[in-house]
C-alpha cells in the first residue's frame, strides 16, 4: 500500500515536470509581436508606370518587364537586419525537384551610382526525373538558381526588373544573438 501511495505521489510531479520542460523549450514570441518589418511593395509594367519621387532616377520598365520597388521602413539598428531575395514563379509541380534558368544581374544607374537588379529572361530549368506515379500535382514556388542576401538599408528603395509572370519573394533576417569570442 505504501509503495502504491509513493508511486501516485511521485507520478503527478514527474508528469508535471516533463510537460513543463516541453513547454519551456518553445521559442518565445518576438517582443514586438511582429516577425518582420512592414516592407511596402509597388509593381509597375510599361503600361501603368508612374514615376515616384524616391525612384525617379531608375529607368522605366520596358515592354514585357515589371519593375518591383521594395521600400524598407527605417529601423533603430539596421545593422542587425538583412534582406533575402528569391526570384521565381509559382507553378504546379509533381514530386520531382524543379528549377528555373535565369540570371540575376546587378546594374547601376548611370550618373547616380545607385544599384538595381534585373533578370532579363526566365525559362524552364533542370528537374529530377523520378516516376511520380499518379501523385497529385501541388503548387510550389520554383526559383532561379541562387539567392540575394543584402544588408538592410532603408535610405534607398530596392528596385528589381523581372519578366512578366515572374515573382519576387523576400524576407528579413534579424540577429538575435551576441558575438562570441575565440582567443
Amino acid at each position: 500500500m505504501k509503495l502504491t501511495h509513493l508511486f501516485n505521489t511521485a507520478a503527478l510531479p514527474l508528469a508535471f515536470a516533463l510537460l513543463s520542460f516541453n513547454a519551456a523549450a518553445v521559442s518565445p514570441p518576438h517582443p514586438t509581436g511582429l516577425n518582420a518589418p512592414m516592407i511596402s511593395v509597388a509593381s509597375f509594367n510599361h503600361k501603368n508606370y508612374a514615376e515616384q519621387e524616391a525612384t525617379k532616377m531608375f529607368p522605366a520598365p520596358e515592354a514585357g518587364m515589371v519593375q518591383h520597388i521594395l521600400t524598407l521602413p527605417k529601423l533603430e539598428n539596421e545593422d542587425d537586419y538583412m534582406l533575402e531575395i528569391q526570384i521565381g514563379q509559382t507553378q504546379l509541380v509533381d514530386c520531382n525537384k524543379h528549377g528555373l534558368n535565369g540570371e540575376l544581374k546587378e546594374l547601376s544607374v548611370k550618373g547616380w551610382g545607385y544599384n538595381y537588379y534585373q533578370v532579363s529572361e526566365v525559362s524552364e530549368g533542370p528537374s529530377t526525373m523520378m516516376a511520380c506515379l499518379e501523385m497529385a500535382k501541388k503548387e510550389a514556388f520554383v526559383r532561379i538558381p541562387g539567392e540575394l542576401k543584402m544588408r538592410y538599408d532603408s535610405r534607398l528603395p530596392k528596385v528589381f526588373y523581372l519578366p512578366e509572370g515572374t515573382e519576387l519573394r523576400f524576407r528579413t533576417w534579424k540577429v538575435d544573438s551576441t558575438y562570441h569570442y575565440a582567443k
